[in-house]
């Protein structure tokens, strides 16, 4: 049964829900987050459709692909009372877009804990895997932490970011969790949720949406046909991405490729906005259009991108009020 609808949430800053993060992620306990309760190790996992599609409505701005496709995908897998593999989503788009925004709505709206949830898992490159010449240390640490708190409760998100700035091959240790097979290191690992986040194929995003816009093509009728290729094809030429020459992409363990268009100035209009209302703030003219004069919009000629996304709205309104 889904939870009470939580409510929705404005845009605001993300520093405070993706705060899950501690600076001593190397020094990693396994057994500090594992589920306490036995058979009932679900009692956190509480999923909210209701509230996430409302938030993602009210809140998440430009973004009618990312909206369908996390919905959909992700209901379709809560709703299956025996996946036969994990739920593993990658988000991929210019910065500031939402990406995550979107990760951490579906923390809050499928956890009770939100990301505070000893269930949700949040990994960064520059915290947890700061030095490539640990690499084989952080692999087994990365397996040993995945398979212990898979074991301890099945229904668990893990969240990969910056994706593009984590060296390559460390992401083949979740590869047997990733795919359909029964069992994985005696793990129950098929009622799981991976997204991993990154820009990478944001340039080709933001290319196809640009040449929409000229062409004078609604930006709603940019479908995921259009993006999923030219993005899977930027991840396998990128050096420099999680998935590098990885068995991830060759074997098509990515259930969902979630692409986040760029932001126009009146997306980002829609994000000063969100940010007023959070602050307790009345619509204040001056402020919204001092924004937007201070944001940076590209190419040079059309001027029709933000440069940021939303990613700096927070900061330069506290500059204007």
């Amino acid at each position: 049964m889904a939870a009470a609808t939580r409510g929705c949430r404005p845009w605001g800053s993300l520093l405070g829900l993706l705060g899950l993060v501690s600076a001593a992620g190397a020094a990693w306990d396994l057994t500090s987050l594992h589920c306490h309760f036995g058979a009932f190790c679900e009692c956190d996992f509480q999923p909210d459709f209701q509230g996430l599609e409302c938030d993602l409505a009210q809140h998440l701005a430009g973004q009618h692909l990312a909206k369908a496709l996390v919905v959909k995908a992700v209901k379709a897998f809560v709703q299956d009372p025996a996946p036969s593999k994990p739920l593993v989503l990658s988000l991929h788009g210019w910065t500031g877009t939402g990406k995550s925004y979107v990760s951490s709505l579906l923390a809050r709206y499928l956890f009770r804990g939100g990301l505070r949830s000893p269930h949700v898992h949040h990994f960064s490159p520059v915290i947890h895997f700061p030095h490539p010449s640990h690499m084989e240390r952080y692999k087994k640490d990365l397996k040993s932490w995945v398979q212990g708190n898979l074991t301890a409760c099945s229904r668990s998100l893990f969240l990969f970011d910056e994706m593009d700035k984590l060296a390559p091959g460390l992401m083949e240790v979740l590869r047997p969790f990733l795919g359909s097979s029964w069992v994985v290191f005696g793990t129950n690992y098929r009622r799981a949720i991976f997204i991993f986040i990154s820009n990478t194929g944001g340039e080709q995003i933001n290319q196809v949406a640009l040449e929409a816009w000229r062409s004078r093509r609604d930006r709603e009728e940019i479908r995921l046909q259009e993006l999923e290729r030219v993005v899977s094809q930027a991840v396998l030429d990128s050096p420099h991405h999680g998935f590098w020459r990885s068995g991830i992409m060759e074997e098509h363990l990515l259930d969902v490729l979630v692409p986040f268009l760029p932001l126009q100035r009146h997306h980002v209009r829609h994000c000063v906005l969100n940010e007023l209302a959070q602050l307790g703030l009345e619509p204040r003219d001056e402020v919204v259009q001092a924004v937007l004069d201070s944001t940076t919009f590209f190419p040079e000629d059309e001027q029709l991108f933000s440069s940021n996304g939303c990613k700096t709205v927070a900061s330069r309104i506290a500059f204007f009020l």
